[in-house]
């Protein structure tokens, strides 16, 4: 399916967003209905949960996926959304067709229905979410070495990179001051995948607290 703008302009806001995704996601047939269980944001792309149940009250019968208890089966879908000319639009996805974004929240995922066949388009985008929510998050100080090298503008290129921030006007901005250079860098989530924690400035004894605790010993 392409994308699909609307020029009625009931879409301006995020709470906006998140209603119309609710619809898009709830819907009711002859013999089947479709809720939304849990919407998330993440950029410009909302990952959505949806259950299936039959209102006869029998376990829902799929292909792609295990029923679950309860006779539902809850499967994970991408709106990829943006703004032109003031005009919302989305783009929608079922996870079964291998959506390329791929930050759906881990809580999310947790909802989903377990999955048939074990090699599907759906296993491997839930993989790659998993993925990327196990990136880690460092704090200031936290020195890191990157699981490959990074190449700069400059043709240089970086791997051991201590966490720290620069400030533009109000704003503090994550970036990470470079072991051999000493030189500021901003690094991407996706740089950091597979990165290993080499030292923690939260772990790190204080100077001044060790001084202070060898003088109770």
């Amino acid at each position: 399916m392409g994308w699909l703008f609307y020029t009625d302009g009931r879409v301006q806001t995020y709470a906006d967003e998140k209603t119309e995704i609710t619809r898009l996601c709830t819907f009711e047939g002859d013999t089947r209905k479709t809720e939304l269980v849990k919407a998330c944001k993440v950029g410009s792309t909302w990952y959505a949960a949806a259950r299936v149940t039959n209102l006869d009250g029998t376990p829902v019968e799929d292909a792609t996926y295990v029923t679950d208890a309860d006779g539902s089966i809850t499967f994970g879908a991408v709106f990829l959304t943006r703004y032109d000319d003031g005009c919302w639009g989305y783009k929608d996805i079922e996870e079964s067709a291998g959506p390329n974004e791929s930050r759906a929240p881990l809580g999310l995922i947790e909802l989903l229905s377990n999955l048939k066949d074990p090699d599907s388009y759906a296993q491997d985008w839930r993989q790659r979410c998993r993925d990327w929510a196990s990136i880690p998050d460092y704090q200031e100080g936290d020195k890191i070495r990157l699981a490959a090298p990074v190449t700069l503008t400059d043709g240089s290129t970086c791997q051991i990179v201590t966490a720290t921030h620069y400030r533009r006007g109000r704003q503090k901005r994550r970036c990470y001051r470079i072991e051999e250079t000493g030189g500021l860098v901003r690094l991407s989530k996706a740089s950091l995948a597979g990165s290993e924690l080499l030292s923690s400035a939260k772990g790190a004894a204080s100077p001044v607290l060790a001084e202070y605790l060898a003088g109770r010993e």
